[in-house]
């Protein structure tokens, strides 16, 4: 046998790439976005850390990014090629209960159905976060948001800011997504 014929019966079978690029950097970047905006969520001098801010927007755009790229991206990005309804993902989980779930090259039929929720999550969490700021006079909505009056913004007698309606929301689409 030849050293050739021997390194290529010893090589690695061949790889099949599933994600471009974009989508690799994209996923790890969310990760770190979301990170750096979760850790930093503490609003300690009567308004969000600036770091907690700019955390969300870059979530934010990855998100709209991301949902960009499902519709003119390569083959296994496409959400054509992964999302599917509801009763494709419980039958993909009753087959995987069973063992005889088929393999996917890009997400299942239940990942996908993750993906949609977790874009769903995160593009909610970005818009009560967006609002919220804008409700202080602060961000891309400041102009478009009517804001409470100073002495009302307050609970009487504590001192304390009073979280709005859409506060509350976002902090419950956070803990959803966390």
């Amino acid at each position: 046998m030849s050293s050739s014929e021997t390194i290529r019966a010893t090589s690695r079978p061949a790889s099949t790439l599933v994600w471009d690029p974009l989508v690799r950097f994209g996923h790890w970047a969310l990760v770190a976005a979301f990170a750096v905006a979760y850790l930093s969520a503490e609003e300690e001098a009567g308004g969000p850390d600036p770091l907690h801010v700019w955390g969300g927007y870059a979530v934010g755009i990855l998100v709209v990014l991301r949902v960009a790229w499902g519709f003119v991206g390569s083959r296994h990005v496409r959400f054509s090629d992964f999302v599917r309804g509801p009763i494709a993902a419980l039958a993909y989980f009753i087959d995987l209960l069973y063992g005889r779930a088929r393999r996917y090259v890009g997400h299942s039929p239940a990942g996908g159905a993750m993906v949609i929720a977790l874009l769903v999550c995160l593009a909610a969490t970005v818009a009560t976060g967006l609002i919220a700021y804008g409700e202080e006079g602060k961000g891309p909505l400041a102009a478009v948001m009517v804001t409470e009056p100073m002495q009302t913004a307050t609970k009487p007698g504590t001192g304390r800011l009073r979280k709005s309606e859409v506060g509350k929301l976002k902090a419950r689409s956070a803990n959803c997504t966390a």
